[in-house]
């Protein structure tokens, strides 16, 4: 089984930031999807796509990682970036 251990950025249609300190340990897709002959609809036989699972920090899931034999890879977090600027710099 592949996993990857990653931190959930920010929305960015939206200002707050709860959510985002959980690192999610997300297993990679064991086979592509493909569509039901009947509704057309995309599906597969692979249960391990739904599963998600939170931790409160990397060592955590990484443990967890190891503890249950996952060879999962850690994807660094977003850089956040500010643009640091006044409301009077739009009418200059």
């Amino acid at each position: 089984m592949k996993a990857r251990i990653f931190q959930k950025p920010k929305n960015a249609m939206q200002s707050g930031r709860a959510g985002t300190q959980r690192w999610i340990l997300e297993f990679a897709p064991a086979e592509a999807r493909k569509p039901d002959p009947l509704m057309g609809w995309a599906g597969s036989g692979d249960t391990q796509r739904q599963i998600r699972l939170g931790f409160a920090s990397q060592a955590e899931a990484l443990a967890y990682a190891e503890r249950n034999g996952i060879d999962a890879e850690v994807v660094a977090p977003p850089v956040r970036t500010l643009k640091i600027q006044a409301y009077a710099d739009n009418f200059r």
